[in-house]
C-alpha cells in the first residue's frame, strides 16, 4: 500500500474512534431516569453533580473490559476471602472486584513500560520477537503481584500505627470510665478527641452501637475483624466487662500496660537483631582499616631499611 492509502486508513480509524467516544459522551450527558424522578418521590437535598464526561466516557468504554480482566485474575489467583480480610485490615474502602481491577491496571502499566522499552530497543537493535513478548507477559504478572504485595505492606503499616496509638487510647478510655462516664460516652469522648487508625475503628464501633447494636456485640465484631492479637484481646476484654459488669477501668489499664510491655519486648528484639547487623561494618570496614594503620608504618620501614 502507498503512504497515501495508509494515511487514509489511519484517518478513517481515527474518525471512527472519535465518533464512538463522542456518541458515548452524549449518551452519558443525557440525564438518567432516577435523576429526573427521585426529586419528586422523596426529599433530596440536591442531586449530586455528574462526573466529568471524559472520565465517565473512559469508565464506560474501558470499565467492562477491566472488570472482565479482573474476574479472570480472580479465577487464576483466587483467595477472595483473604483479600477481603486484608482490605478490611488495611482500611481500604474498595471491594474485591475493584481491587482485582487495580491489579489489572498495575499489570497493564508494567506491560506498557516494558513494551515501550522493547519497541525502542527493537528500533535500534532488531532481533527476535519471542523474548520481548515473554518479557511483557512476565512484567504484567509482576505488576499484578506487586499490587498484592503493596496491599500487604499497607496492612503492616496500618497495624504498626494502631499499636503506636493503642496505649494512649486505652488510657484515655480508662480515665473517662473512671471519671464516671458510661462505656459509650467514654468511647464517644475519646473518638472526638483523638485521630488515627484505631480511632477510626472505634468510630465504626460507636456508629454500630448508635444504630442499636449491643456494645458487647460491636466489640466482639471488632475483635474478629482485626488482625492484631492485642487489639482483639482489648475488644474482647471490653465486651466481657460490659456483659458481666466487671470494672472496666482496671481492664483498660491492664490492656494498656500489656501493650507497652509488648512494645518494649519488640524494641529489645529489634535492638538485638540490629546489633548483629552493626557488626558487619565493624568487622569488614573498621577492623581492616585499623589493622592497616597499625602495620603499614612497619611495612614501609622494612622496605626502606632493606638492602
Amino acid at each position: 500500500m502507498t503512504p497515501a492509502a495508509w494515511g487514509a486508513l489511519l484517518g478513517a480509524v481515527l474518525c471512527c474512534g472519535l465518533l464512538l467516544v463522542g456518541s458515548r459522551v452524549l449518551a452519558l450527558r443525557r440525564p438518567r431516569l432516577e435523576t429526573r424522578v427521585l426529586p419528586y418521590i422523596r426529599d433530596l437535598p440536591q442531586v449530586a453533580s455528574r462526573a466529568a464526561p471524559t472520565t465517565s466516557a473512559a469508565h464506560g468504554v474501558f470499565g467492562p473490559v477491566l472488570a472482565a480482566a479482573g474476574e479472570a485474575v480472580e479465577r487464576v489467583l483466587g483467595g477472595a476471602a483473604s483479600v477481603r480480610r486484608r482490605l478490611q485490615r488495611a482500611g481500604v474502602d474498595v471491594t474485591v472486584s475493584e481491587f482485582r481491577v487495580q491489579q489489572v491496571v498495575w499489570g497493564l502499566v508494567a506491560f506498557a513500560l516494558v513494551a515501550a522499552y522493547s519497541v525502542l530497543k527493537a528500533l535500534t537493535h532488531p532481533g527476535g520477537a519471542v523474548a520481548p513478548v515473554l518479557l511483557c507477559l512476565i512484567s504484567f504478572a509482576v505488576g499484578v503481584l506487586a499490587r498484592d504485595q503493596h496491599l500487604t505492606s499497607q496492612v503492616k503499616q496500618r497495624e504498626r500505627r494502631i499499636l503506636a496509638e493503642f496505649p494512649a487510647v486505652a488510657e484515655l478510655l480508662a480515665l473517662a470510665v473512671a471519671a464516671g462516664e458510661s462505656p459509650v460516652a467514654a468511647l464517644d469522648r475519646v473518638v472526638r478527641r483523638s485521630g488515627g487508625e484505631l480511632s477510626a475503628d472505634l468510630a465504626a464501633v460507636l456508629a454500630e452501637v448508635r444504630t442499636g447494636e449491643p456494645v458487647a456485640a460491636a466489640f466482639d465484631r471488632m475483635a474478629t475483624t482485626t488482625g492484631l492479637p492485642l487489639v482483639a484481646r482489648f475488644a474482647q476484654g471490653i465486651a466481657v466487662a460490659v456483659e458481666r459488669g466487671t470494672p472496666l477501668a482496671d481492664v483498660l489499664h491492664a490492656q494498656a500496660a500489656d501493650v507497652r510491655e509488648a512494645g518494649r519486648r519488640e524494641l529489645i528484639e529489634v535492638a538485638a537483631r540490629r546489633e548483629v547487623a552493626m557488626m558487619v561494618p565493624v568487622v569488614f570496614l573498621v577492623l581492616p582499616v585499623t589493622v592497616l594503620f597499625a602495620f603499614w608504618p612497619g611495612v614501609v620501614g622494612l622496605s626502606l631499611t632493606a638492602p
